[in-house]
């Protein structure tokens, strides 16, 4: 059993901190994954939570849950009217000279036999927008704040090597692969709004991995 920082939870809801390398599917060669672990984390409900949105297999932070088909529904359409407030942090491999922008790449899926699939800019592709920001540069790297409007597949990572014209640190696919580390990219906030009740609103605290590489927490 994984042991999970609960980040939030009420009777319809849960947010967790979701482990670097955990996927959320059982992967086809086998090991953990989320969907393993959700019947431990009814807590006494009848019935299992269920992941309202994704996150890369690499990717810590900020997992919203549903407790029950009606929350799944409700959330499911915030997530789709793009209501829901997402914030990520990530370590971009390479300097970065403005301090904040948008990125605006449409982005398209193709797949090759030798390579796989993967996003890319493409005119005809669906709309995608990110606003960044930077918040520290340390020995050629750039902690940057990513806060999309949309949310495409792989978006930050396309965003981050095309618009931002580097790659995230670790990155396999859209930019290098480093030995001993992931792609470095974490879902810090989230904020979903709910009719008649308070939001949910949850913070996942700096990763290890970031703070080793001598970024500090943001201040909140």
């Amino acid at each position: 059993m994984i042991e999970f920082a609960i980040l939030f939870e009420d009777a319809e809801a849960l947010v967790i901190d979701k482990p670097a390398g955990l996927p959320l599917d059982q992967p086809r060669a086998g090991g953990p994954s989320l969907e393993d672990q959700l019947d431990d984390l009814r807590f006494g409900f009848q019935r299992a939570p269920v992941p309202v949105h994704r996150l890369d297999r690499d990717t810590s932070g900020c997992l919203l849950l549903a407790r029950h088909p009606r929350a799944l529904k409700r959330y499911a359409a915030a997530f789709e009217a793009r209501q829901v407030g997402k914030t990520y942090w990530g370590v971009v491999a390479g300097p970065i000279d403005e301090d904040s922008g948008t990125i605006s790449l449409n982005l398209s899926k193709i797949s090759s036999e030798r390579e796989g699939w993967r996003m890319i800019p493409a005119r005809a592709g669906k709309a995608a927008v990110t606003h960044w920001r930077v918040l520290d540069r340390r020995e050629g790297m750039t902690l940057v704040e990513f806060t999309p409007e949309t949310g495409r597949t792989h978006q930050i990572r396309v965003h981050a090597a095309s618009g931002l014209g580097h790659a995230l640190l670790g990155d396999p696919v859209y930019g290098k692969a480093l030995p001993g580390k992931r792609t470095m990219l974490h879902a810090a906030r989230l904020e979903v709004p709910r009719e008649g009740k308070a939001p949910i609103v949850a913070y996942a605290p700096m990763p290890a991995d970031f703070i080793a590489l001598g970024f500090a927490e943001p201040e909140r």
